[in-house]
């Protein structure tokens, strides 16, 4: 298990250095998309920006390259678009993928697609990375007659942008929803209607409904604010104080038969009289049923998650876009993600950024739906708690498919007993809002807040989570600031370690040259002294035998003082040449190259002279007292 959050860190560090996203969260959703393939996920971002062709690059275009020196020469340059991306990776950075030449393709613009909605249209748009937001506007107003200035573009997921953005630093799937939103262009209606739809919104309207079936009427009182699937009755244009209606039960959705002319409203008189409520469930139509929230698809208001959606990501942007049109733009802001990436963001940062994790699951075949979303989630109170202190996750599990996905989600990530309550919730209990909290070992979940509650309720538990939370929090705070110091020492430690080391190695290899060097010259002089020993050899070799004292010729005897003060002392024949006499010195270790040969007075330099002159033509005859002196 560490070894698999090792690799996905180190897969992190590298899709960050490559592509330049500097935030973890957005670059562990993209990563996630991709199941964290490295090659996949930065096609995804910049497929034609660095020419990767992923269907021909193996592993080991991967992996290798990150253990050479020569990986950093060969990395994919981020996007030089993105404001986060202006600065290059460190050189201790992770790597980036090294292709060869063979898988390098014509650069071409790469393209994206926008799906925009805008209250009952819908109009796809396509456009070139490069493009700025404001290009998607100019196209908008065309198709859709709506002034740029009276437009906004949302569904963006690092929320607002503004329209110079470039669409390259949004670092976008090819694939995108988006709607518009236009608070200053109010539907058409005149100041009169306008005036008579806002006094009726405070009246009360008595429904009288005949059930044909049961032969019975029932007289039903609601506020003008009451909706119609998602019209008030004040505008849905019944009589008031008083209107008729028939009901009989709805046709099998199997049969795909049109309503009868029988279920439709047949009688529209005034009666300002009535009897007091009466539940409408005795005759088999409940109250959700008759104000737009049953299951009959030809009554059903837009889902809020398309069913078996293959991207978590592309569901619960369409859940933000379908819940804003419901109930308005104050609302929280839910994760843009999976499960998991929600869990990583709220439970997996520093400890003093960790939040609580709320997990909003909706059902629209619940009463208490449309009131607890449009009541409780869309207070400021609780928008702006809920925005400060947690990080809000939504699923619609109205679909089968979808609540079976969500089981199998929420087991994968906090075991089957989370699963299984859920399970244990019956329709009318929803919504539910799971209030989570990360732990070191697993996830717990605080608190599951059913759709029954106030908005002082809701308040109260939100904070009650919150304080279990914040005393948890102050813990790991604590311990992580230890763990910090502690690594800090430890840090401290190695680099004064590495430092010593390092000064070790270095006196070490100063000491190893001096030695090396002091070896060089001694071999050098030692091959020197070789030289001169094997030269002075030869010389004392080749020198003539020294004359006898008593002999015919004429004999010179010369006493040669040498620089430490010994006098080498010898018999030449007259006749000697000064070479001769040179040679002896220079056996004896004064070459005459180094020496110079001096007579005592008059001070006179024989090595001056001719060397083939005899030792009488010198004048060194018949004895002489001689001096050696280094020459200069």
């Amino acid at each position: 298990m560490a070894s698999d959050s090792m690799d996905r860190e180190i897969i992190l560090a590298d899709f960050q250095a490559c592509t330049g996203i500097d935030n973890i969260a957005e670059a562990i959703t993209l990563l996630e998309l991709n199941n964290w393939d490295l090659v996949a996920a930065i096609n995804g971002v910049m497929p034609q920006e660095n020419g990767i062709l992923q269907s021909e690059v193996s592993q080991a275009n991967i992996y290798g390259p990150h253990r050479q020196a020569a990986t950093a020469e060969a990395a994919v340059a981020p996007p030089a678009t993105s404001s986060s991306s202006s600065s290059p990776p460190s050189s201790s950075s992770a790597f980036c993928p090294v292709l060869p030449s063979r898988h390098i393709v014509e650069r071409q613009p790469r393209m994206l697609n926008f799906r925009v909605e805008y209250r009952q249209r819908t109009v796809e748009v396509v456009v070139e990375e490069g493009s700025a937001v404001g290009e998607i506007k100019h196209i908008l107003e065309t198709e859709l007659q709506v002034p740029i200035s009276q437009m906004q573009l949302k569904g963006w997921k690092s929320g607002d942008v503004s329209d110079v953005t470039v669409l390259r630093s949004l670092h976008l799937p090819k694939n995108n929803s988006l709607y518009v939103l236009t608070p200053d262009i109010a539907p058409t209606a005149s100041t009169s209607q306008n005036s008579v739809l806002q006094e009726s919104l405070n009246q009360n309207f008595l429904l009288v409904i005949s059930h044909r079936e049961a032969q019975r009427d029932y007289n039903l009182n609601f506020p003008g604010s009451r909706t119609i699937q998602e019209m008030t009755l004040a505008a849905s244009g019944i009589s008031y104080p008083c209107h008729h209606l028939s009901v009989c039960r709805r046709s099998s959705p199997a049969n795909n038969q049109e309503p009868t002319e029988e279920c439709a409203d047949v009688h529209m008189v005034s009666d300002s009289e009535g009897d007091d409520f009466e539940d409408a469930s005795e005759f088999g139509v409940d109250e959700s049923e008759m104000f737009g929230m049953g299951s009959s698809t030809g009554c059903r208001k837009a889902a809020l998650m398309p069913e078996n959606s293959e991207n978590e990501s592309d569901a619960l942007l369409h859940f933000t876009a379908e819940f804003s049109t419901r109930y308005g733009e104050c609302h929280p802001v839910f994760f843009i993600g999976t499960l998991e990436a929600a869990s990583q963001e709220a439970f997996y940062g520093k400890a003093r950024d960790r939040k609580l994790l709320a997990i909003y699951l909706h059902n629209d075949e619940s009463v208490l739906s449309n009131v607890f979303c449009s009541q409780m989630m869309c207070a400021d109170s609780i928008v702006a708690y809920l925005s400060q202190n947690f990080i809000t996750w939504a699923w619609d599990v109205t679909k089968e498919a979808n609540k079976a996905r969500l089981l199998t989600i929420c087991t994968r990530h906090f075991g089957s007993v989370v699963a299984q309550t859920i399970r244990t919730y019956k329709t009318d209990q929803f919504p539910l809002l799971l209030i989570v909290m990360g732990k070191r070992t697993s996830n717990e979940v605080l608190n599951v807040i059913q759709g029954n509650t106030t908005v002082d309720e809701l308040m109260m538990r939100l904070m009650g989570a919150m304080e279990i939370f914040s005393a948890q929090q102050q813990e790991d705070i604590k311990d992580e600031d230890e763990r910090e110091a502690r690594e800090m020492v430890k840090r401290e430690q190695d680099e004064a370690y590495q430092l010593s080391l390092e000064a070790d190695r270095k006196k070490r290899e100063a000491q190893e040259r001096e030695q090396a060097e002091q070896l060089r010259l001694q071999q050098i002089q030692k091959e020197a002294d070789d030289e001169k020993e094997a030269i002075r050899l030869s010389l004392e070799h080749a020198l003539p035998p020294e004359p006898a004292e008593e002999g015919g010729e004429p004999i010179s005897k010369l006493r040669i003082r040498t620089p430490s003060g010994e006098f080498l002392v010898r018999r030449f024949l007259g006749s000697t040449k000064l070479q001769v006499l040179f040679d002896f010195v220079a056996s004896k270790g004064y070459p005459w190259d180094d020496f110079k040969l001096l007579t005592t007075f008059p001070r006179r330099n024989i090595t001056q002279l001719d060397p083939a002159s005899s030792l009488l033509e010198a004048k060194l005859f018949p004895q002489e007292t001689l001096f050696l002196e280094a020459k200069e």
